[in-house]
Parts: C-alpha cells; sequence; structure tokens
C-alpha cells in the first residue's frame, strides 16, 4: 500500500512559480512510478507528467512542457512538480499518483493523494 500526501498547493499570480510536493511514508516508493494530476471543474482529469521510479525518464503533457518540470528524490520519498510561469487556466485541483509502470492516464494509476488546490489570478 502506498499513501501519497499532496502539498505546497495555493494561491498564486499569472506568470508565477509554484512548486507541488508529494511525499510518502512508503518503504518501496522508490520502486513505483509517480504522475501527476489535475482537475478543474467541468473538466476532465488531465495527465500533466509523469516520473518513473529512478528519475531518468520523464513524460509530459504537450499543454505543460517546457512550463512544468517533475522531479524526485527516493532519499526523501517524494516527488516534485514544479510549475513556472503560471497562468490562470492552470487553476485545479492537483493529485499525484503512483503505480508500478510509467502512465499516461489516470487508470494506470492504483495509489492516488487528495489533491491540493492550486489557484491562479489573472
Amino acid at each position: 500500500q502506498v499513501q501519497l500526501v499532496e502539498s505546497g498547493g495555493g494561491l498564486v499570480q499569472a506568470g508565477g512559480s509554484l512548486r507541488l510536493s508529494c511525499a510518502t511514508s512508503g518503504r518501496t516508493f522508490s520502486l513505483y512510478a509517480v504522475g501527476w494530476f489535475r482537475h478543474a471543474p467541468g473538466k476532465e482529469r488531465d495527465f500533466l507528467a509523469a516520473i518513473n521510479w529512478g528519475g531518468g525518464i520523464t513524460n509530459y503533457a504537450d499543454s505543460v512542457k517546457g512550463r512544468f518540470t517533475i522531479s524526485r528524490d527516493n532519499a526523501k520519498n517524494t516527488v516534485y512538480l514544479q510549475m513556472n510561469n503560471v497562468k490562470p487556466e492552470d487553476t485545479a485541483v492537483y493529485y499525484c499518483a503512483a503505480d508500478q509502470r510509467l502512465g499516461r492516464t489516470f487508470k494506470e494509476y492504483a495509489y492516488w493523494g487528495q489533491g491540493t488546490q492550486v489557484t491562479v489570478s489573472s
């Protein structure tokens, strides 16, 4: 079982930056791929980025490529999502998810955090 906790959300102005964290106390976290998704009211849950267990393979949605960066520190059992040049349309609840294989769809992830709200003001 993997329990995930997101943090770092909040209110930020357009053009600003925010770093989200996804932490776990699970001892086998370093064996899991982790993905970031977001869900805005009235919209589908969108894939943003994913990283494999070792951190050497990353995958991004076109909508955030060049603005968001995913990384991980397995010694700290934490995965990060660095968000730069944020836009009002980035406003959503952000979730991290984990599974043994790297994927781009929410159905590929078995373990989910509770989410953290990100609000971007114009």
